[in-house]
């Protein structure tokens, strides 16, 4: 147990962890999978017990071992660890190529489905098995052995460019610093961003103040300051980030290209005609066309209210500010003005409200309320001293999981924010094992000794992740394949989360949530009623920017054609139909899209929207009998949480919600029901 990579036994030992223990524990645990997967070759007569079993005992634990590995590189990036992973990268997309072109244990699944024991399989065995045949022709499988090499070949470099991409991002928003002697230049500013500036200054031992492109930085810049050429110069920056017009070593031009031509001619190996296609063959949606005809009836139904929405602060600007055209990195800025004449309240006025301990205490007490469970601090090797631990125990105080929670923005930590598990439930002999998640942002911490505050949109944000991970969390499965997220639609994944959100607009729920940073009062009714007076405000606008976001993913994944146009000029066709806001020409969006060339949305940004009508419908239900919270929690948490990816989503929806999703509570809630 020298290695702490390889121990399995308890927490995840993240404080030993050192870069040179990762290549040994990837070797070995490699080694042994391998030898699981041989073994599993043969077995005869095939069974559960004897086939996947064993099989899942091997890779998870090399699942778990290279979870850590990819944790510790997205939230404590260093030379060294960034070295020992790459390096290691394509041993684990190899074997996964390796195992899922197996023909002979094609084989023994296609066995064990035809076998009598089949028949007696829980709903979630007999899953994980069509699951698993599923996935051997979407791998491989069925190739001709001469195209076997090139389809792996492919998988490997994908995953290494992939790889690539996230670290240029990350590199090149880490890189960037732009100093500032005058505090003249930061009019506008609230006083704790110019606090962490002028920290970060000293930090580097330079005099004035140090501004980022993390986002505790820029989003308060665009949204709050007053000097137009400080804007101007930090969205310039972010908006141009590992492209052409940076450092040529951090360039995710030729990513991009690579990328698009190797996922299409993987989908093209596989018999489907572009990655659209095979991509949303794991998916709700049935076919591409499909996904474009609904984001286009949304685009339809939303572009008169981002019309009006951008002619209102065209109007506001001229108008109050005397600004003449707008720019884009006048948006934010004028958007917080309008916001502020038209309801009386800014952001950084709320924010003061929500103080870090009061928020955490807020979003813990609506698990309890809605799922009868209650977090606890509990303790952990941890990566970072921001990291904080919990665990999730039921009324008679049974442990039903743990998970981590780290805050706050930093250099080598990786932008947005997200979960991930670390080792999922399981039933095994000797007991059950219970779930582990990350739950990750990038907020502000708090400065001078005080606690962090964080906008109201971040504490949405917090809710959304903690959606994902209860999803995690409360599985109640206890195969592999398909407990927690494992096995769950990848655009049903997002229906937890969104629905997590609604929470953050009821005043029962806010007022527990909040507490002066200075008065420690709460936030008062009339500066609630304000909010949600403003909750819709243009939200026209930023559906509209979802929807090019979503369009773009999926016409780039399925129409595309690189020798006819440009990425970049795919994207200006997809804002010419849908959006209301153009960016200038130099804005080069694609490059620090992250959620496609290196997450797992290629062909699946538009889940958040189609998620969006599943989740606004399932909290419809709350709405309509209020009176019964829990009765109504604990159904979501037994159709949908609990049986994880046991049985198809949307069998999952109509068992809690009682008929087939329907896309009115979204309209409603978005302010666009007219």
């Amino acid at each position: 147990m020298n290695n702490p990579l390889l121990d399995f036994s308890a927490l995840p030992r993240f404080a030993e962890i050192q870069p040179e223990h990762i290549t040994p524990a990837i070797d070995q645990l490699l080694a042994e999978a391998r030898a699981a997967v041989k073994a599993a070759e043969t077995v005869q007569p095939v069974s559960w017990d004897n086939f996947v079993l064993p099989l899942d005992d091997a890779t998870e634990k090399l699942g778990r071992a290279w979870g850590q590995v990819g944790h510790l590189q997205a939230v404590v990036n260093t030379p060294a660890l960034r070295e020992a992973y790459n390096a290691n990268l394509s041993k684990l997309s190899q074997f996964g190529a390796e195992v899922g072109q197996n023909l002979a244990l094609f084989a023994q699944y296609k066995q064990l489905a035809a076998s009598a024991e089949y028949a007696g399989y829980s709903v979630a065995r007999k899953r994980i098995v069509e699951n698993a045949l599923r996935d051997f022709r979407l791998g491989g499988a069925e190739l001709a052995e001469a195209d076997k090499p090139r389809f792996s070949a492919i998988k490997e470099e994908l995953a290494t460019l992939s790889a690539k991409f996230e670290q240029n991002l990350l590199d090149a928003t880490d890189g960037y610093a732009h100093y500032v002697d005058d505090e003249a230049e930061l009019a506008g500013l609230p006083d704790d961003v110019i606090a962490m500036c002028r920290a970060a200054a000293e930090k580097d031992g330079k005099p004035g103040y140090k501004l980022t492109l993390h986002m505790p930085c820029y989003l308060p810049v665009q949204s709050y300051a007053d000097h137009r050429a400080l804007r101007e110069t930090l969205y310039r920056a972010y908006a141009t980030r590992a492209s052409d017009l940076g450092p040529s070593e951090l360039d995710n031009s030729a990513a991009i290209d690579r990328i698009l031509v190797l996922r299409r001619e993987l989908a093209q190996m596989l018999g489907f005609q572009n990655y659209a296609e095979y991509s949303v063959a794991t998916k709700m949606a049935e076919t591409p066309d499909e996904v474009l005809s609904f984001l286009r009836d949304l685009t339809q139904r939303a572009k008169p209210y981002a019309q009006r929405d951008r002619a209102e602060l065209e109007a506001f600007a001229r108008e109050e500010l005397g600004m003449g055209e707008l720019q884009i990195w006048d948006l934010a800025y004028v958007s917080e003005k309008l916001k502020e004449a038209r309801y009386s309240f800014s952001e950084q006025e709320v924010k003061q409200y929500f103080t870090e301990p009061r928020v955490l205490s807020g979003l813990f007490s609506v698990i309890q309320s809605l799922f009868g469970l209650k977090a606890e601090l509990d303790k952990a090797p941890l990566w970072h001293e921001d990291v904080r631990f919990y665990r999730l125990v039921n009324a008679s105080g049974e442990l039903v999981g743990q998970f981590y929670l780290d805050l706050y923005a930093r250099e080598g930590k990786r932008g947005g924010a997200w979960m991930d598990d670390a080792r999922n439930r399981r039933h095994k002999a000797g007991g059950t094992q219970t779930p582990l998640v990350y739950l990750t942002c990038n907020f502000g911490r708090g400065v001078e000794g005080k606690p962090a505050t964080f906008s109201h949109d971040e504490v949405i944000t917090l809710f959304h992740e903690m959606g994902h991970g209860l999803h995690q969390l409360l599985t109640e499965i206890g195969d592999l394949g398909v407990a927690g997220l494992n096995g769950v639609e990848w655009d049903a994944v997002e229906l937890p989360s969104q629905f997590m959100e609604n929470f953050c607009w009821e005043w029962d729920r806010v007022v527990g949530m909040t507490a002066h940073a200075e008065t420690g009062k709460p936030l008062p009714r009339a500066l609630f009623d304000k909010m949600l007076a403003a909750k819709n405000f243009q939200s026209g606008m930023a559906t509209a920017r979802q929807l090019e976001f979503g369009l773009f993913d999926m016409e780039l994944h399925s129409r595309y054609d690189a020798s006819q146009e440009s990425a970049l000029q795919l994207l200006a066709r997809v804002r010419a139909e849908v959006a209301v806001n153009h960016p200038p020409e130099w804005n080069r969006f694609p490059h620090a899209f992250g959620h496609i060339f290196a997450g797992g949305y290629a062909a699946g940004y538009y889940s958040y929207k189609w998620a969006e009508v599943l989740s606004a419908d399932a909290y419809a239900a709350f709405e309509e009998a209020p009176e019964q919270i829990q009765l109504t929690g604990e159904r979501f948490r037994r159709e949908v949480l609990a049986v994880g990816g046991s049985r198809p989503a949307m069998e999952n929806f109509k068992a809690f919600r009682g008929r087939a999703p329907q896309i009115d509570a979204l309209l409603r809630h978005s302010g666009m029901a007219g």
